[in-house]
């Protein structure tokens, strides 16, 4: 196991190294929830782009470890094609959703919108909070190493390390949790981004959410009318 690092709120400690099964579970609910759109909802087939991620994340759990510590072999660039295909399935049905929004007459149901821009919301925390776990110092196993890079985000217990009694790292659920309060605050409420690319990834998953928030109020004003 890698040697600590001193209590510097600037860079945290070093991981003791995490499983890969809790972001794949998270991956696995959201390719479910792709499923049950409507075909109209999505590229191509209704198969099509669930079938691309789950293969992906087969892949990666086949060939990469399901232990991510310090002797771990970085498969990042297969990880983060999964999370470009997540992001962009979900951008391209955000997309369609607003089209049948806007369309007048548009035979799609209003709660059929309702569900799915729901559905779309929810695969976006998951995809973020992934590609947050996957850039914030280098990635998971980068993380386990003392040349790890700096930090892209601000968690309260690096601020604060005496707040634990144990040296602290974070884990997928940190960043699943910092996704979900960003896609319901519009900013940042338990971890501050330190650098552009986080900053960018954070405003980029607010104005979707946004979006996606507003689909769901303009529908359900025209169902209760």
């Amino acid at each position: 196991m890698s040697e600590e690092r001193p209590r510097d709120p600037a860079w945290g400690f070093v991981s003791p190294g995490e499983t890969r099964w809790p972001a794949s579970a998270a991956v696995l609910t959201s390719i479910i929830i792709q499923l049950a759109l409507p075909e109209r909802l999505t590229l191509g087939p209704w198969w099509l782009i669930p079938g691309i991620e789950l293969l992906v994340l087969s892949t990666l759990l086949i060939v990469g470890p399901s232990t991510l510590d310090n002797e771990s072999k970085d498969l990042r660039v297969i990880a983060l094609g999964l999370i470009a295909v997540l992001v962009g399935a979900d951008g391209s049905t955000l997309w369609l959703l607003i089209h049948h929004l806007l369309t007048p007459g548009d035979s799609l149901g209003g709660r059929t919108l309702i569900y799915s821009a729901v559905a779309v919301w929810f695969t976006f925390v998951v995809a973020f909070g992934l590609w947050f776990w996957e850039i914030d110092r280098g990635g998971p196993i980068k993380r386990c190493r003392n040349d790890h890079p700096a930090p892209d985000f601000l968690f309260p217990q690096m601020e604060n390390p005496t707040t634990t009694a144990e040296p602290w790292a974070p884990t997928f659920f940190d960043y699943l949790y910092l996704s979900l309060t960003n896609s319901t605050a519009f900013s940042p409420t338990d971890a501050l981004p330190l650098t552009h690319r986080a900053k960018l990834l954070m405003a980029v998953q607010s104005v979707a959410s946004l979006a996606t928030v507003v689909v769901v109020g303009a529908r359900a004003v025209n169902i209760l009318k």
